[in-house]
């Protein structure tokens, strides 16, 4: 009860500081699993995906959250768990960089699918190391969650997104029956720049493109740098 009038409580503000507009440019808001991806310039990111979506979207949509920051304090903790339902991931000093937030270690060469070149799903997921930064978003995604991530890993602070790093990449070799879909955040970095803790009301909106996909044996580069300008073009819709 508590968590479910914190959302409500979190709607209204988010919605009263922001407008909390979702633009469905490229694709209805339809419940199937799906990865949002998006554009990173602030911790706000989560929030106002979250609150940009649909009650029936919510509710089986993790977004990542970075550990560091989201558990910093018991109550970003409870909100991030009870509220948001959110997948953490690390990126502290001395440990692995977090997918998406960076390039993950090489994994061993998959098994080959019937068609010849192109790897099998379920053995690229069983060849995932348990303490791979791509475990708790692999292991959402087999239970049947949808997952916002940024590919970017880091906030941003220029016009466009930074490079993509290569976890959209292998979760799209892993789970190609979940659908892709680019968003653009706009303005929410102005709402919470970095370094304030008191949030500024200004109109925000987020804009949900088309879906792509991962094309048989298409490389990680090209398919993060397609998947970019998939993100930037929504900037202008």
């Amino acid at each position: 009860m508590l968590s479910k009038l914190m959302s409500l409580f979190l709607l209204g503000l988010v919605r009263f500081l922001t407008g909390s507009q979702a633009r469905w440019y490229g694709c209805p808001p339809k419940a199937e699993q799906r990865i949002y991806f998006a554009n990173h310039q602030s911790h706000a990111d989560l929030v106002m995906i979250w609150a940009a979506l649909p009650q029936e979207l919510r509710s089986i949509t993790r977004p990542i959250a970075a550990r560091d920051y989201w558990t910093k304090t018991p109550f970003r903790q409870w909100i991030t768990t009870a509220v948001f339902n959110a997948v953490y991931v690390d990126r502290v000093s001395g440990t692995p960089a977090p997918q998406p937030a960076g390039e993950a270690p090489a994994m061993p060469a998959p098994a080959p699918s019937p068609a010849a070149g192109t790897p099998d799903p379920e053995a690229l997921r069983a060849a995932l190391p348990e303490g791979d930064p791509l475990a708790p978003l692999v292991q959402a995604l087999e239970s049947g969650d949808s997952i916002v991530i940024f590919p970017e890993g880091t906030r941003g602070h220029g016009d466009e997104p930074q490079p993509f790093k290569s976890g959209l990449y292998r979760l799209a070799q892993m789970f190609p029956q979940v659908v892709l879909v680019p968003a653009w955040i706009h303005n929410v970095q102005r709402v919470m720049p970095k370094g304030e803790v008191v949030p500024v009301p200004i109109l925000c909106s987020v804009t949900f493109g088309a879906p792509i996909e991962l094309a048989p044996g298409e490389e990680r580069r090209a398919f993060l740098d397609r998947a970019r300008r998939a993100v930037i073009a929504l900037r202008e819709v």
